[in-house]
């Protein structure tokens, strides 16, 4: 059809002419309310942002000459973060002499993800990035997400 058809059928019938597949030959074009197709638009876009989860990822940095004590600390923080249903990008950061010993952190890492395997996942292997050792887990698809403290009504 000739455009200046299409736009007097558009014209009569108080509806937009819209250019849909400009690349295809001849270009195919469409008689719509523009202005009803963009609210649509928006809607969906509004109700696909709605859907989506939001991923936070928490960092938790280590030593490889840690503690044991300090230790414990560092995996409850990653235990709470994984049951609050967050993934956790554990960082053990080497200094000196420590970066020629790569398989200390290794070795940490690993009893990490082991300690906490019930919780989480390893999405990330652990790998070496130049001063650091990172590697990132994933709390388990299955595990519901704890409330916050002090989120909800509590119970007497």
């Amino acid at each position: 059809m000739r455009i200046e058809d299409a736009l007097r059928l558009a014209q009569e019938a108080d509806l937009d002419l819209v250019e849909v597949a400009p690349q295809a030959r001849p270009p195919v074009a469409k008689l719509m309310d523009f202005g009803k197709y963009k609210y649509e638009s928006a809607q969906k876009a509004r109700e696909s942002r709605r859907n989506q989860q939001l991923t936070v990822i928490k960092e938790q940095k280590l030593r490889p000459k840690i503690d044991k004590h300090d230790y414990e600390t560092k995996r409850g923080h990653v235990i709470r973060f994984l049951e609050h249903g967050n993934k956790v990008k554990v960082t053990i950061m080497f200094r000196g002499r420590e970066q020629s010993r790569p398989e200390l952190g290794f070795r940490l890492l690993q009893r990490l993800a082991d300690d906490v395997a019930d919780l989480g996942f390893v999405e990330a292997a652990p790998k070496q990035d130049g001063r650091n050792m990172i590697m990132v887990l994933a709390p388990h698809k299955s595990q519901k997400t704890r409330p916050k403290a002090g989120a909800g009504t509590d119970t007497v």
